[in-house]
């Protein structure tokens, strides 16, 4: 992660309020990065750092720059959520800062923590030197900000620009959802000690959900709501052609036929665009220039990742599946 290059820096003791700027939501357009001044300008700048997003999303990327509001995208694990963040990033030209969430996530993972280790040395630094200062003096010392841990929301708010991708917040509880409503509502962080640190320019916010659960109204709300979908058979070959420009085009044809294919059996856990890339790649590892119904067998583990689904498929004839799906094509 980058360290910060712009800073609201809290000062002034308690209640001090430190950015010059407040940067809400529904402020001034922000500055759009060269060479994006619409939705399909902005889907060529994606593709030229290796993402191909539909009009859909790119309208949905689009107006989160434009309109600094955070994107909320939801689906199934491996459709490239997480993928858009890294390239918008790179568009931009601004370091990913990522805040990745699981279940039990506080505000000091999130937000920020006090260096306890250094704020002790601090004190028998000052034991040892033999000042004389009053318990009061020694503990603002000890509240300085240089003891202040940014943790991922702090620091995208103090770095200019940047992208704050918040990753899978449906696993997150209800609580972090409220203090995340708070901070990208007002896109600041009050620290009691030091007072309000507020963006200059507020990060780009990325949130992603597998929907393991539904994320509360109130949070959606704050967001542009996009669902990203499995792309259709043109789009994912040429995704797997752009990520892998060693794959032929027999080769990646067939294997999106049969990942396909394998997403209309019901399995526990449909295999995304992540795991045709990695089924791929594997197949390419051993040599491969098409698909055939033994590596197709020994290499199902690359795409699918449940023992059922395994069986499910494996029980059906692989053979005879991949065969009727490249001949669908």
């Amino acid at each position: 992660m980058s360290e910060p290059n712009a800073t609201g820096t809290a000062h002034g003791g308690p209640g001090g309020d430190a950015g010059s700027t407040d940067a809400r939501l529904g402020s001034d357009p922000a500055p759009l990065p060269d060479g994006v001044w619409d939705p399909a300008s902005l889907a060529q700048a994606l593709e030229g750092h290796g993402y191909l997003a539909d009009e859909g999303l790119a309208t949905a990327a689009y107006l989160g720059l434009k309109l600094r509001r955070p994107l909320f995208l939801e689906g199934d694990a491996g459709v490239g959520k997480t993928a858009i963040a890294l390239a918008l990033a790179g568009v931009m030209g601004a370091p990913v800062i990522r805040l990745q969430c699981y279940e039990g996530i506080d505000a000091s993972q999130a937000l920020y923590d006090w260096n306890f280790p250094r704020q002790v040395l601090h004190l028998r630094t000052a034991e040892a030197a033999g000042r004389d200062a009053d318990a009061e003096t020694l503990e603002a010392e000890l509240y300085d900000r240089r003891f202040l841990v940014a943790r991922p929301v702090l620091q995208a708010l103090e770095t200019t620009p940047s992208v704050l991708l918040i990753d899978e917040i449906d696993r997150a509880d209800d609580e972090f959802e409220a203090l995340l409503l708070e901070v990208l509502s007002e896109f600041s962080v009050t620290v009691p000690e030091l007072g309000t640190i507020r963006a200059i320019e507020p990060p780009l916010v990325v949130l992603t959900s597998n929907r393991t659960r539904e994320v509360h109204d109130a949070l959606k709300r704050r967001c542009y709501y996009h669902w990203v979908d499995h792309p259709g058979f043109d789009r994912e070959v040429a995704i797997v052609r752009a990520r892998l420009p060693q794959v032929g085009e027999r080769l990646a044809r067939e294997v999106v036929a049969a990942v396909q294919a394998m997403r209309e059996q019901g399995l526990l856990k449909p295999p995304g665009v992540a795991e045709t890339l990695d089924w791929t790649e594997a197949l390419v590892a051993l040599g491969a220039d098409h698909l055939d119904a033994g590596r197709a067998t020994a290499t199902l583990g690359s795409v699918l990742k449940f023992r059922e689904d395994l069986e499910r498929i494996r029980a059906m004839d692989v053979g005879a599946m991949v065969d009727r799906a490249i001949t669908e094509v």
